[in-house]
């Protein structure tokens, strides 16, 4: 665990625009910190400056616009608990905050922090992709939004190191009795973070044929991933077990896992096709299909 014995500041800004401030005057040595429980695992040599936005008004879970708008130090706590999001999309979002760690982390994480490293297995990665969530940033030229997919591309090139994660937004899935949402994790326990991660949503026709299908994937890449030759595979076909076992052997030569002191590229490899059957199957049952 890294002690910080080198920190030289700890502040705690009013604001974005104060925050931002700081985060240029540390020269590339302060780092943002909420709840704090990526950055104390994390550490760096050269960290001199934390910077906590808790402060900053950036707490919040909002209807806009058609959609919803998640502020960035929300805790996981706050979302798994949110009557607006238990109802958005199955309560996907609530389902999946509630796999993240303990109730203590809970309390704690935020759902930027969640984000702001990109790490393959942020568990809120895969449900706010199905949900095509956009990021929020704001930098020294202003604010402007950004898919998910691109923000998390952007933070593993290091596109956004002088720039703070303000809010998720996402438009609110139409479709109603015809959609069907799951999020699956596989850990080595129930409170480590994800070997594989699978979010996915199918929106069914009257008929029982896919009309949109959803996948993500986490801990499969460098960050987390939708899936488009599954998805594509699926739509305009009908909804039974034999599209999601096609569907879920794409996503299995899809996926590029590595090995790691968690799992092997194998197994990561055969268990996203055997949670992305759990996952689908769980959908289409939702939507009003039969399997």
């Amino acid at each position: 665990m890294v002690m910080f014995d080198r920190v030289e500041a700890f502040c705690r800004p009013a604001s974005v625009p104060e925050a931002l401030r700081l985060l240029q005057r540390g020269k590339g040595k302060a780092r943002i910190v909420a709840g704090g429980t990526d950055v104390v695992v994390a550490g760096a040599d050269d960290l001199r400056i934390l910077i906590d936005i808790t402060r900053a008004g950036l707490n919040y879970i909002r209807p806009r616009a058609g959609g919803v708008a998640i502020g960035a130090t929300t805790t996981l706590a706050e979302i798994e608990e949110s009557e607006l999001l238990g109802k958005a999309a199955g309560g996907i979002l609530c389902r999946a905050a509630a796999t993240c760690g303990s109730v203590s982390i809970r309390n704690l994480a935020t759902v930027g922090g969640n984000l702001a490293n990109a790490s393959p297995a942020a568990d809120m990665a895969t449900p706010l992709l199905v949900l095509d969530a956009s990021a929020v940033v704001a930098e020294a030229r202003g604010r402007r939004k950004v898919s998910l997919a691109d923000y998390l591309a952007g933070v593993s090139a290091g596109r956004f190191a002088q720039a703070i994660l303000v809010e998720l937004v996402f438009p609110l899935p139409r479709g109603g009795q015809h959609c069907g949402w799951s999020f699956q994790k596989l850990g080595r326990t129930v409170v480590d973070i994800a070997l594989i991660s699978v979010a996915a949503g199918v929106q069914l026709d009257s008929h029982g044929r896919v009309k949109q299908a959803r996948i993500a994937m986490g801990a499969v890449a460098p960050t987390a991933v939708r899936m488009p030759a599954a998805e594509g595979r699926m739509e305009g076909r009908t909804a039974d077990a034999a599209l999601i076992a096609e569907a879920a052997a794409e996503v299995e030569r899809a996926v590029q896992p590595i090995s790691d002191v968690r799992a092997s590229a194998e197994y990561r490899r055969e268990m996203s096709a055997v949670l992305t059957a759990r996952a689908l199957r769980e959908c289409v049952e939702a939507a009003g299909g039969s399997l």
